[in-house]
């Protein structure tokens, strides 16, 4: 018998080894662009998660730097607003200024009228050779230069007011400057702070956008390693399809044979089997006999027997005897 009828599957059996060891190839193959995969992916969930919390410093430190900035906006708002009344202090210390300048006119003139009053009453206190007619005409020329001077009065006191009101401004227009001042150098300070923060900032965004553009790398390169397995495991899943194919064939061939191999061992079997060997052969020769009506034991010739049934007993005896019978044979 030759090899190829021993092996009819030989062929199969080669075509399923080699795509065994490919498909195996396949899956480290495919489990390689896996593990790839999970490595990037974990490097960048890694790297994600570093700038998750690196843009949380920058919110923080974003949020301080406005802080500051609201911060100098609102000294910027308080200086303005003393300078707003400083001016408006400078414009009434103007006009004040004005008046003053008309009042001093008239501090001028009372000055000279109490000097014209003190030489008219020295005259009169004095001067002993002064005529009635000449007495009567500085009495009369006193007496109208002491009404001009008590209406001089009250524009002398308002004249004094003047003088305190425009002191007092100039206090007042003193101490808002400093304030102003004050509030423009806290600006200032508020500035200068904020730019400190943007400089603590900077660096921060830069490695912020390293790691962004790290992250996208790393996730395509995950991306690209997973394509690679799914391609690989579409690939395997043909192949799979074949051999599960050419073990089903390479199954049902041996089932066949089996089979086969089976039944012809039963046939053979069957035919070399002895009647004492085989119940079924047995009771159909015993049917047989006792349907001829002819049966010899222990001898040759033939016995007629009556048309009347034997007894049940005699049959079963005789069923004992047919057995001993076959026994010898």
């Amino acid at each position: 018998m030759s090899d190829e009828a021993t092996n009819p599957d030989e062929d199969l059996r080669s075509r399923l080894h080699a795509m065994e060891t490919k498909i195996r190839r396949m899956r480290d193959n495919r489990n390689s662009h896996n593990e790839n995969a999970r490595r990037a992916a974990d490097s960048r969930n890694a790297v994600q998660e570093q700038a998750k919390g690196l843009r949380e410093s920058i919110d923080e430190l974003k949020a301080k730097q406005k802080e500051i900035r609201d911060q100098a906006r609102i000294h910027k708002a308080r200086r303005d607003e003393i300078q707003g009344h400083i001016r408006e202090i400078i414009s009434k210390k103007r006009g004040r200024r004005d008046e003053e300048r008309g009042s001093k006119s008239v501090v001028i003139e009372l000055s000279e009228t109490e000097g014209q009053i003190d030489k008219i009453e020295r005259r009169l206190e004095t001067d002993g050779r002064l005529k009635l007619e000449d007495e009567n005409k500085l009495l009369k020329e006193l007496k109208k230069l002491i009404g001009k001077r008590n209406e001089l009065l009250p524009s002398i006191k308002e004249h004094e007011a003047l003088t305190i009101d425009l002191g007092d401004m100039d206090e007042s227009i003193n101490r808002l400057k400093a304030e102003a001042d004050s509030e423009h150098q806290s600006m200032i300070d508020c500035h200068k702070q904020a730019d400190e923060v943007w400089e603590e900032i900077k660096p921060l965004f830069e490695e912020r956008d390293f790691l962004q553009a790290e992250g996208d790398r790393l996730h395509n390169a995950f991306i690209e390693a997973r394509k690679s397995a799914d391609e690989v495991h579409s690939e395997m899943k043909v192949l799979l399809d074949q051999v599960n194919e050419i073990r089903d064939s390479i199954k049902a061939a041996r089932e066949e044979r089996e089979k086969t191999i089976k039944d012809h061992n039963q046939s053979v079997r069957d035919a070399i089997r002895s009647p004492s060997e085989s119940e079924e052969l047995a009771g159909s020769l015993e049917a047989m006999f006792l349907e001829s009506g002819s049966l010899t034991l222990g001898g040759t010739g033939f016995e007629e027997e009556t048309d009347a049934p034997a007894p049940p007993k005699a049959r079963k005896s005789k069923k004992r005897k047919l057995g001993t019978t076959r026994g010898k044979v």
